[in-house]
């Protein structure tokens, strides 16, 4: 298998990945999640030993859930390495630190990428191709996204990869309400959010910059805190998070805004996945024309987690209309595969054959997002090549594969 599944936050893309990595360990199998966050990587821990440590292997003993990332070192750190080495842990859940040489696992059967727009091309082939005991053995893939961006979409229609599509909530889950808004009409938000902390419900502000630039003239999160802080809410508690800061400091900052202990959240995009706060009802994107459609996608499905209404406020001055365009679609829809689309007007699949993220090739009739078309044109294809693998009945087409695989140019 190697199959992307996409649905949006919440969905329970999850759960899937969970029940095929049971099916797995009842077969004998190790699983291993890669994350691209140490904070995703522990959130995953934590779900996936709720769904799976009630479950038993065929020898009764009870699944073994790990995790490694690059803060558990020493005597913990050697556990994990022997664990996966020996076969006795079933699943194992990290960061890139399961990617380094000496992980060596037992019989890994079974592969879940999360967010895969996250890892290069290389990085999630390293974990593909561990090493197996008794010789090559290509894991089943199963890679997750929120949103999936246009090299996703463009891998499918060369049939690197298969679609399953979560197109449902759960129920009770609410939409998100998206909204437009100028700088100016900043002091309502301001007046919205201090409303909903009235409440009792939280809410982000986000900003693109950590420290203010003298050649960018948007937010910054530091300055923007202290601001917010001492001259809007002065009777609200207000966190500060961002990339500069520890790994501990970060998880200790999330750790308090989960459990309620501040009213917002200022923050850059360090928070666009990881964090599972179902008390949050409000995200104030600021500058967000500073942002792509898949990432803004990603810091709305922050809010919108509990039973409440919530909202996501999309500030930003940009007068351009390629920058108004994108923003009026995250307004429109909560459909991510309609987003992913627009993104490929807007940036292009990149080029399949290697590792560029954007570029654009010529696709003449197919929307890449028209997964029934693209499954039928994959058929056809096989079809086609059963019948004549070397395509030495078909001498002009035979040339034009040569000359696209040579990279000469894209195929007619």
């Amino acid at each position: 298998m190697t199959r992307l599944v996409q649905g949006d936050v919440g969905s329970g893309k999850t759960a899937v990945a969970a029940g095929a990595m049971w099916i797995a360990a009842i077969n004998g199998a190790q699983s291993a999640l890669l994350a691209p966050t140490q904070i995703l990587a522990e959130q995953h821990y934590r779900s996936i030993s709720s769904l799976l440590s009630q479950l038993t292997r065929p020898d009764g003993a009870p699944l073994t859930i790990a995790l490694l990332t690059g803060r558990i070192t020493g005597a913990e750190r050697d556990r994990f390495l022997s664990g996966i080495r020996d076969g006795s842990v079933d699943v194992a859940i990290g960061t890139s630190a399961l990617i380094q040489e000496q992980v060596e696992f037992n019989n890994l059967g079974f592969v879940v990428v999360d967010e895969q727009h996250r890892f290069g091309v290389e990085q999630r082939g390293v974990l593909r191709n561990k090493e197996h005991p008794e010789g090559p053995r290509q894991p089943h893939l199963l890679v997750m996204s929120a949103t999936p961006i246009p090299r996703s979409l463009a891998l499918t229609l060369y049939g690197d990869l298969d679609v399953s599509v979560i197109d449902e909530m759960p129920p009770g889950r609410l939409p998100v309400k998206t909204k437009l808004f100028r700088p100016s009409e900043r002091e309502r938000l301001y007046g919205f959010l201090r409303r909903e902390a009235k409440e009792g419900r939280q809410a982000f502000i986000i900003y693109p910059l950590v420290e203010e630039s003298d050649k960018l003239d948007v937010g910054a999160a530091v300055a923007e805190h202290a601001r917010l802080s001492q001259e809007v809410f002065p009777d609200l508690r207000l966190a500060l998070l961002h990339g500069r800061m520890s790994g501990a400091e970060k998880d200790e900052t999330m750790r308090a805004f989960a459990a309620g202990e501040y009213a917002a959240l200022v923050s850059t995009s360090v928070i666009e996945v990881g964090i599972d706060v179902p008390n949050a009802s409000l995200i104030i994107i600021e500058d967000a024309e500073r942002f792509g459609l898949a990432q803004l996608h990603q810091f709305r499905g922050r809010v919108g987690r509990g039973q409440q209404a919530s909202y996501c406020a999309l500030v930003s001055k940009a007068e351009g209309p390629a920058a108004e365009e994108r923003l009026r679609a995250l307004e429109a829809t909560n459909n991510g595969f309609e987003l992913a689309e627009k993104d490929l007007e807007l940036r292009g699949p990149g080029d399949f054959l290697g590792t560029r993220q954007s570029g654009l090739p010529n696709l003449r009739i197919a929307h890449l997002s028209d997964i029934e078309t693209v499954k039928l044109a994959r058929e056809a294809a096989q079809t086609f090549f059963a019948r004549d693998p070397l395509l030495t009945q078909h001498p002009q087409l035979e040339k034009e594969v040569q000359r696209f695989w040579r990279g000469q140019g894209d195929v007619n």
